[in-house]
């Protein structure tokens, strides 16, 4: 009889919680989706010690907590990631696999956002002619201003792409010019600057978070991180210098912003001003602000995730984020009404060789160029074969090689072949196999969710682990798409969603319609996907 009761009991608390659940989940009045740049999935954890308790803390603490969430595809670019976080679909349905490629029919090159009939507005002394014109699939913020003409969309970066790829067609983006850091954006979004937005510039207001010397946040005795560049005031902690870096502090005011915590407390203030100053969340009509902190990217790729530079920078953006929302919850009057999604667009690789020793695994895509013409060269005659080496692409001319009649299937299979004698490729593939083939699974698996029909090279090149293209910029980066790049941290917050954690794997594109349900909209058109089943009550 005891047993009974029990279970009675018990079976009443699970019914009891799941109606409170279920009734507490309303829509809210606004998303924020805050994209740190280059985050892996463990940053969370490793760095938790360090973090304050309003920050990454609280999300945690409030927010339902993914442990295995990750990009499913193979070419981790930043642009592929936030058009995928975006739209929720995979780069070979949403087309953007990285920030340019060539164009098979003429050769030329094309750039994701460069428009010439796009063109800066006025207060813009360094900005570029751009637009969304070459984004194919709609973003979340676009159906929801396609559905309700009262919504706002407003997508707030450093850079014009990561602006522009997260945020689609609709509402607006803002971005960081070169030469005074102004807040600018283009002709496609708006024919001029809303007046506070010109007062915001007038002011100089971005100066003000510029970062002459950077020092530590906290006692450098606890950092976990040992490899230092440029953060000074190093005391009682034996760190290791990172002579191989270039790229060190930049004395313009967009560098220092950029490469520096500055760039971090600068964007939120400015988002911060955005939801006040556009009433975003201010009625029943639901906006979207999306905001992309690229200085973290910028910071993992040139002094590296092990870097002291990193986690100091973890740690100042951690206290930025706190002030952030606390001020977004206060101005939209309760966190009831505010949904917030943190993640990144992608992990970074390990910038010390992980089989041991000092040098680091890179390959040398310049020298594959070469090397591949003359093959080509030296079978069919001399010419130009090679147009060059993107999203870990090689891209060949096909307009030569149509001149000369050459099977262009064949030709890439040879090159294909060709390429796996050279050290760090794990495989190479041609796109004729890719379009030709279904992979169910493995690596291939990700390759092909990476391809696009149009837009792709002509053989994909797939590097072994801890490898990367050589380059004097960076001493890591993302676009291997193993589990150090493609996994990322993931917390969906707020419209009373009761906190969890949640162990099993998730892939990001589900994270799009989910929001869409609980924003009671329609999943964008590319969007393939279904929500998350334990937030779809």
């Amino acid at each position: 009889m005891r047993y009974l009761i029990c279970s009675l009991f018990a079976l009443c608390m699970v019914v009891a919680t799941h109606s409170v659940a279920k009734a507490e989940t309303i829509k809210p009045r606004l998303v924020v989706n805050i994209v740190v740049g280059a985050m892996r999935a463990n940053d969370l954890e490793r760095y938790e010690d360090g973090f304050g308790e309003g920050g990454f803390k609280r999300l945690m603490r409030e927010g339902v907590t993914f442990t295995d969430a990750e990009y499913d595809y193979a070419l981790t670019s930043t642009e592929a990631g936030l058009a995928t976080l975006a739209t929720g679909a995979q780069p070979s349905v949403h087309g953007v696999i990285g920030s340019s490629w060539w164009n098979h029919v003429d050769g030329t090159r094309e750039n994701i956002i460069a428009d010439r009939k796009a063109h800066p507005v006025p207060f813009s002394t360094g900005s570029v002619s751009c637009s969304p014109h070459r984004l194919h699939a709609p973003t979340l913020g676009d159906m929801l201003l396609m559905s309700n003409s009262q919504s706002k969309q407003v997508t707030v970066a450093i850079d014009p792409t990561t602006a522009i790829v997260l945020n689609g067609k609709q509402g607006t983006a803002y971005w960081v010019e070169r030469n005074k850091t102004y807040w600018t954006t283009s002709t496609a979004y708006a024919h001029e600057l809303p007046k506070w937005v010109e007062r915001y510039n007038s002011e100089g207001t971005n100066s003000f978070y510029r970062l002459g010397r950077w020092t530590p946040k906290g006692n450098i005795v606890n950092y976990i991180n040992d490899e230092v560049a440029v953060v000074e005031d190093i005391k009682g902690k034996s760190t290791k210098l990172l002579s191989d870096v270039s790229l060190t502090l930049d004395d313009t005011a967009y560098g220092q912003m950029c490469y520096t915590p500055a760039g971090n407390t600068m964007l939120l203030e400015f988002a911060s001003q955005v939801v006040a100053q556009e009433q975003l969340g201010s009625d029943t009509a639901p906006d979207v602000l999306n905001i992309y902190l690229d200085t973290p990217r910028y910071i993992a790729e040139v002094y590296g995730p092990e870097s002291i530079e990193y986690e100091d920078m973890l740690y100042r953006l951690d206290a930025d984020l706190a002030e952030f929302l606390s001020y977004i919850y206060a101005q939209v009057g309760s966190q009831r009404h505010v949904i917030v999604v943190l993640t990144s667009d992608h992990g970074t690789s390990p910038s010390f060789n992980p089989q041991g020793g000092t040098t680091r695994e890179r390959f040398n895509n310049r020298q594959m160029e070469v090397i591949v013409n003359a093959f080509l060269g030296a079978r069919y005659g001399s010419g130009n074969y090679v147009l060059g080496f993107a999203n870990n692409a090689l891209y060949l001319n096909h307009e030569l090689l149509n001149e000369k009649k050459l099977a262009i299937a064949a030709i890439q299979e040879e090159v294909a072949t060709f390429i796996l004698q050279l050290r760090g490729v794990s495989s190479a593939i041609s796109a004729t196999a890719l379009r030709n083939t279904s992979f169910g699974d493995g690596r291939m698996r990700l390759v092909q969710q990476s391809f696009h029909a149009t837009r792709s090279g002509d053989v994909i090149i797939d590097f072994l682990p801890g490898w990367i293209v050589e380059s004097t910029d960076y001493r890591s980066t993302s676009h291997a798409g193993y589990r150090y790049d493609r996994s990322v941290p993931l917390i969906i917050a707020g419209a009373g969603i009761a906190p969890q954690r949640i162990d099993r794997k998730v892939s990001i594109v589900e994270v799009v319609p989910t929001v869409a349900k609980i924003m009671g909209i329609e999943s964008p058109w590319a969007c393939s996907a279904r929500p998350i089943v334990e937030l779809d009550k």
